[in-house]
């Protein structure tokens, strides 16, 4: 019998559309699947599991930087609530047992720990705002912090930026300012309308999900590599041949949508799931 954290690999496709350019035509072949669930305890179980596993991998990338960074998800029967990572405890430590389900405002429904206050009235505004929004994820990283100081969209450089061509904002308002009111965070919010990635100037970096917590994490993880990409162009001091508009479009619906971020997730899933079986405490 398949556990949770086991659910989303199964063999074949049968006749279902391809999802994606990846997906493969023989129907006997080993490749991730999108769970279904037969309860909304069963789906909880699942969101919670990979966000833990989305902060994990958040740990294996070096994301951490104190107390900052949060990453949340909605849970499946009150939309309304969110699960997220605990106040001042590593992403490496994260697990099920110590994450934290709070509402809109930041009361805490369920938990023991406190919540970064800053770090939530940012997510809770998009989410309040949009209600298919699912996920989000934010974390101070080196390059994405840097990048944002430069008030820059990123440039079709090359097939991995091109993943957020046209699907990506640099938001101005209350930029560089801890967020300590609401009406901040709905500045902020009113900006990520439609996208899956923000640059937040001189703050950092976003992602949104409307699919999955694995999604919004694999696209954070793209987008800091991206910056770091588009950075080391521009300190070459030589010029970029940039992907004409037409070619990165292209490329952004192939391997920029929400389906394929949550299947780059999947390796990172395996992985965690093999070596850190403590993240189910």
């Amino acid at each position: 019998m398949n556990t949770v954290a086991e659910i989303g690999l199964k063999k074949g496709l049968g006749q279902k559309p391809k999802a994606s350019i990846y997906d493969p035509d023989e129907a006997h072949l080993i490749y991730p699947q999108i769970p279904e669930f037969t309860s909304m305890a069963q789906e909880r179980q699942h969101r919670k599991e990979r966000l833990v596993a989305a902060c994990r991998a958040f740990a294996l990338e070096d994301f951490d930087y104190g107390f900052a960074g949060h990453l949340t998800v909605r849970d499946p029967e009150h939309p309304h609530l969110y699960w997220t990572n605990p106040m001042a405890v590593h992403f490496k430590q994260v697990k099920m047992s110590n994450l934290i389900l709070a509402d809109h405002k930041g009361n805490i429904v369920e938990g023991k720990h406190a919540i970064n206050r800053a770090g939530f009235i940012l997510h809770a505004a998009v989410h309040e705002m949009y209600p298919d929004v699912l996920a989000m994820c934010h974390a101070h990283t080196v390059y994405g912090t840097a990048f944002a100081s430069l008030g820059q969209e990123l440039q079709p450089i090359t097939q991995d930026t091109a993943a957020f061509f046209e699907d990506h904002v640099v938001i101005r308002e209350e930029a560089g300012q801890v967020a300590v009111e609401v009406k901040a965070g709905h500045k902020v919010a009113s900006a990520f309308k439609g996208v899956k990635a923000a640059i937040h100037q001189n703050h950092g970096l976003f992602t949104a999900s409307r699919h999955s917590i694995e999604a919004a994490a694999f696209w954070f993880i793209a987008l800091e590599r991206c910056c770091k990409q588009q950075m080391a162009v521009q300190a070459s001091g030589l010029k970029p041949i940039l992907l004409s508009p037409e070619v990165a479009r292209y490329s952004r619906e192939n391997v920029g949508s929400e389906y394929v971020g949550w299947l780059h997730f999947q390796p990172i899933w395996g992985l965690l799931k093999e070596t850190q079986p403590d993240m189910f405490d």
